[in-house]
């Protein structure tokens, strides 16, 4: 069977094309399994856990015995109690032990106390399943490991924090009484979410029974260079001719690595592109003009994990507002671990940090937001309604002509909006261009923010229409000074882009400011600045 890209549950290297896990897998065991630490795998939805899980139990099973269990497996009315859950939790227990690799007569006599307790007619209480699991620990050859999957199933049951509670106490007392020898548990929310969910008053907020949890530090995102693996896997296959170099660089400067994002870009590009123009006459698809078509793809399907995200910003007010003032305002957020906010933006994945500041998580995270906000706003916005009046002027025989979007944009701000006050301009006077801006291209091009560059002053958007690329510069006029160092920035990018040609767009407060489009040349690059 042909491999391919998957995007919907477990990967496996014999069937899809994956990125090496071998580092990974090593470092977990080494750094945390061989150290007998009991951790939680934290990331957002479709991040890998359920693969890497898999994968590591294959890895581990040489020195240890693996039990790896799911929670979507016991249903949420098993959590009703101790005795539904220690039943159906020994049922799931005893089927992911069948699959330890030692003899049957061998595997009977480990899980007979395990049976025993599982056939008693007594009353099964969590304290005596724990007995029972230790009885097991103690009668197996190896070293036991337990995995749980999709541990936040378990959410909103105080039964699993009594379960949680009891594996702390075991883990404590493992020189006196045989237990796991390192228990992993993954999900999205951390365990101490978790108690938030139940026990949401403030005294218990950070009491959490898994206080015994080291860190887990592992970088489970994807780096350039095991995309470009993984690509390379595929042209060997399929011979496109592309550089899997720099295709993995493109891939990795929209995803930043986020691993379902990865796989469904390429996967766009191996199963869709091929059947949309003008891939369909010969164009090349695994090219970076390939990467642009697969990501304008994406931003207009649904998907899961945007469904997650849209979902998550309705449920947290204040998720939505931090991402607002971030994207549209220039906010700088500081990084507090201890803040619920950015606490939620981190453990979902939309948001990471730097140490020192929160970022959006990856450029297609944020195209989502800027759309999402914007979609809002956007029917009721007079600016949006001027773009569409005047879209056709913007396009002609299939180019758009940037110098006159800006030239419209600017009349039309100053008429609609040229009486606010500088706070309204400085606080809103981007998010109008965008939407002006996004009617216009929207259907044929993509957009970007250059996350290092947004801030209260200045923020670039690189526009990607029909193969051509446009450099923006957005800032607030500060001076003359000011503005000269700005349009030496702007030369600077376009070196890095490769680009003879930028526009600036300048919300200049002095009263007798020029309005208007001014064309100068600096270091051979052509800057055409907008006034407002």
């Amino acid at each position: 069977m042909t491999r391919y890209f998957n995007t919907e549950g477990r990967c496996k290297p014999d069937k899809h094309y994956m990125v090496p896990l071998g580092g990974r897998l090593k470092a977990i065991k080494e750094q945390y399994v061989d150290r007998e630490k009991y951790f939680v795998i934290n990331r957002g939805r479709q991040y890998g856990k359920t693969t890497t899980l898999m994968a590591l139990a294959e890895y581990l099973r040489r020195d240890y015995i693996v039990v790896l269990l799911d929670f979507q497996g016991i249903g949420s009315e098993e959590f009703a109690n101790a005795q539904t859950f220690t039943r159906a939790f020994t049922e799931e227990f005893l089927f992911a032990f069948d699959n330890a690799k030692m003899d049957t007569a061998e595997k009977e006599r480990v899980l007979k106390p395990l049976k025993d307790f599982m056939e008693s007619g007594t009353e099964r209480t969590m304290r005596e399943l724990f007995a029972s699991l230790s009885f097991v620990c103690s009668l197996a050859g190896k070293p036991v490991v337990m995995m749980i999957d999709e541990v936040d199933s378990a959410s909103n049951n105080q039964v699993f924090l009594d379960f949680l509670a009891q594996l702390r106490r075991y883990y404590l007392d493992r020189e006196l009484r045989p237990i796991f020898h390192s228990v992993i548990l993954a999900g999205v929310y951390d365990i101490k979410n978790l108690k938030l969910k139940i026990r949401p008053d403030s005294e218990h907020q950070y009491n959490s029974p898994w206080n015994i949890a080291a860190d887990f530090d592992i970088d489970m995102s994807f780096s350039a260079s095991q995309i470009r693996e993984m690509l390379t896997e595929y042209e060997a296959e399929h011979h496109t001719g592309m550089d899997a170099e720099v295709l993995a660089s493109e891939l990795f400067q929209y995803t930043s690595g986020y691993p379902y994002l990865v796989s469904a870009l390429c996967k766009i590009m191996d199963e869709k592109l091929p059947l949309q123009e003008p891939f369909t006459v010969g164009k090349r698809i695994w090219t970076k003009e390939g990467v642009g078509q697969a990501v304008k793809t994406m931003l207009r399907t649904r998907a899961t994990l945007f469904d997650s995200m849209f979902k998550h910003i309705s449920e947290y007010p204040e998720l939505k507002e931090m991402f607002y003032l971030m994207l549209f305002q220039g906010e700088k957020i500081a990084y507090n671990p201890y803040n619920h906010t950015i606490e939620l933006a981190c453990m979902f994945g939309y948001a990471t940090e730097n140490g020192v500041n929160v970022n959006v998580a990856n450029r297609i995270f944020e195209t989502r937001l800027y759309n999402l906000f914007l979609s809002e706003e956007e029917l009721s916005s007079a600016m949006s309604r001027k773009a569409k009046e005047d879209r056709n002027q913007f396009v002609v025989e299939g180019r758009l002509n940037m110098e006159c979007v800006l030239e419209k944009f600017v009349t039309h701000f100053n008429d609609i909006y040229g009486e606010n006050d500088r706070k309204f301009v400085e606080d809103y006077g981007r998010k109008f261009f965008l939407l002006y801006l996004r009617p216009i291209i929207n259907g044929t091009g993509n957009y970007y923010i250059e996350a290092q560059t947004r801030d209260e002053r200045r923020t670039d958007i690189i526009v990607d229409y029909a193969g051509e690329q446009f450099i923006i510069e957005m800032k607030i006029w500060r001076g003359n000074e000011y503005n000269e160092r700005g349009e030496q920035q702007l030369t600077d990018y376009l070196d890095y882009f490769h680009q003879n040609k930028g526009y600036l767009l300048s919300f200049n407060f002095n009263k007798k400011k020029e309005t208007g489009l001014k064309t100068i040349t600096i270091r051979e690059k052509t800057i055409v600045e907008a006034l407002l």
